[in-house]
């Protein structure tokens, strides 16, 4: 059989609330044109991220009732760790609410160490909040994507790797001392989710070695990344994705890891290490900002959620429907023409705004533009990754439809598709934006939008 249909069951449902064009276009300006200040409530298809929003199994919330919300030692915190521990196989396991919590904490406790005027920290890329804790201590975030990343219509299998040349030379150039650790992000979501390659996880970890350098991964979409090197690598098509999960943690020296991506869970994540120096360390500033260790800020029965939502990640009938639905939106909008980054990635669709809209220019953030649209025409929600979110430390204008996992079905499918068909027709009637108000860190969060 060709179809691929959901693993799973619908056992619970939310109603939406149907909006008009007309509404929808008082309620973002009232917004100020900016998608991250519209109510949840206005929206018919919520494609912002796919961070906690996904939707968790009938054994995830069993598991809830079971949870054990003792303050310290929890039996809770016991399955969680054993479940980390067995897929991972980092000894020093630090519960954290989410990925930023644990990118703060790490980037405290290695630029800490490292006791450096000026830290560098580089990373095959940056996404935003990995960037704003780096640049928030002081330090310089720089990423060396291979080259295909910058060029959205390439067919390339690993797009996410990491330009190993380019890493070396820099750390030829710079001190140890400059250089708290090596990141990778995988799959590389300010690249168009694009997953980086096995071959190239151990060309870092050479590297990391070589220099004596820690090497950590941001591993939010851990089992996503590992489900392409699966289908992609030949080497690996025999082993399971659980497996090769297992070994691309065993290259490196601990990761950050956002539970609400590939835990399948609305609130979570962890801080893992080899090094008990480093690991003690974490947690002494965990229990000043996050709890106790055993707990980090977490109920017990979010860690009941994350120990399952970590078994069921790597079941590889869920991961070939994920995938598949991301391809087969990917194969309708190139027949309608829609410039998208190629091959598509696991958990998103991104648009290339820049060449969907060439008549607005980059000041003026053809992304914005577009999302702008999505909304008022459908009702349907997404993100601009470019010059708003990063300013000018990217060199492409994308817009991510983010799909939350096991939310929406075929039908919201077809019916995202039908917008984007009616938008590509009237596409020459879309403005530019300016910002009116902006924060000094992370401004797409809260910026305020003018339409041109």
């Amino acid at each position: 059989m060709k179809t691929v249909i959901e693993p799973f069951r619908i056992k619970m449902v939310e109603p939406i609330r149907m909006t008009t064009v007309v509404e929808r276009e008082q309620i973002l300006k009232k917004a100020n044109y900016n998608l991250f200040l519209v109510p949840a409530k206005d929206v018919l298809i919520d494609l912002l991220t796919d961070s906690g929003t996904a939707a968790m199994s009938a054994a995830q919330w069993a598991g809830m009732m079971e949870g054990d919300e003792s303050y310290a030692g929890s039996k809770s915190f016991e399955r969680f760790e054993k479940v980390v521990k067995e897929l991972t196989g980092y000894p020093y396991i630090i519960p954290v609410h989410q990925g930023r919590a644990a990118e703060k904490i790490l980037f405290h406790v290695a630029i800490r160490h490292l006791g450096s005027r000026q830290p560098m920290v580089p990373n095959n890329t940056h996404f935003d909040t990995t960037r704003a804790n780096v640049e928030y201590l002081g330090a310089k975030a720089i990423d060396f994507p291979v080259l295909e990343a910058s060029q959205p219509a390439l067919r390339k299998p690993f797009k996410g790797n990491m330009d190993l040349e380019k890493l070396e030379n820099f750390l030829n150039q710079h001190a140890k001392k400059d250089v708290p650790l090596i990141m990778m992000t995988i799959t590389n979501n300010s690249r168009g989710g694009q997953p980086v390659s096995m071959q190239n996880l151990k060309g870092v970890q050479k590297l990391a070695q070589k220099y004596k350098i820690p090497f950590f991964l941001d591993a939010a979409r851990f089992a996503e990344n590992a489900y392409f090197i699966q289908q992609r690598e030949p080497k690996y098509n025999t082993k399971t994705v659980k497996e090769i999960a297992q070994e691309i943690f065993r290259l490196s020296d601990g990761c950050t890891m956002s539970a609400k991506k590939d835990g399948l869970v609305n609130m979570g994540g962890f801080l893992a290490f080899h090094s008990k120096k480093w690991a003690m360390s974490a947690r002494s500033l965990l229990i000043l900002t996050e709890g106790f260790p055993t707990y980090g800020g977490l109920a017990g029965r979010d860690l009941e959620a994350i120990a399952q939502g970590l078994e069921e990640v790597v079941d590889e009938d869920y991961l070939k429907y994920r995938i598949r639905t991301i391809e087969y939106i990917a194969i309708r909008l190139i027949q309608m023409g829609v410039p998208i980054v190629q091959p598509p990635g696991g958990h998103a669709i991104y648009i290339d705004a820049a060449s969907f809209l060439k008549h607005i220019p980059r000041s003026q953030f053809p992304g914005q533009s577009l999302v702008c649209e999505l909304y008022v025409r459908g009702g349907v929600r997404g993100v601009e990754i470019g010059s708003v979110m990063f300013g000018a430390n990217t060199d492409m204008e994308l817009v991510r439809l983010a799909f939350p996992r096991r939310v929406y079905t075929q039908s919201h499918v077809d019916y995202l598709l039908e917008v984007i068909e009616e938008i590509t027709k009237n596409k020459s009637r879309l403005h530019g934006y300016k910002i009116t108000y902006e924060e000094p860190i992370m401004r797409h969060f809260t910026a305020h939008f003018k339409p041109i």
